[in-house]
């Protein structure tokens, strides 16, 4: 692990148009046509795993171990939703995400996210 790359700080944004996969309706979490939570925390997880680019070992991977995620208002289909994961913690192969999505008339989800850092090898051996 390239833990001189792994610092608190560093961030990662991306964006997304929410499209009609992407809704309650769609995911059945629900029935409306809204930009489902299930969806949210997919976009929240992958913009995490993209602020790790560059920082694992070729033989390294992570898996998100929890998430805690408050998401406050709806985001309608066909509009655009942004989100920033910053690492606010690193403890060991432990590492923390403070994570804050918009769309364009402000904040929708808040969460904090942890993901463990691990050898894909011996981590898929253990599940066989």
């Amino acid at each position: 692990m390239n833990t001189s790359k792994m610092i608190t700080g560093r961030s990662f944004s991306q964006e997304m148009i929410v499209t009609s996969k992407d809704t309650a309706a769609a995911h059945g979490s629900g029935k409306l046509d809204v930009f489902a939570t299930p969806a949210l925390v997919c976009l929240m997880e992958n913009t995490a795993l993209k602020c790790l680019k560059g920082v694992l070992d070729d033989q390294e991977d992570t898996v998100g171990i929890a998430i805690d995620v408050k998401h406050v208002k709806a985001t309608g289909v066909g509009k655009k939703v942004s989100c920033r994961a910053t690492i606010d913690e690193v403890d060991g192969r432990r590492v923390r995400f403070a994570i804050e999505a918009w769309d364009e008339s402000g904040t929708i989800a808040s969460a904090v996210h942890e993901r463990f850092v691990i050898d894909p090898e011996r981590f898929m051996k253990k599940i066989e």
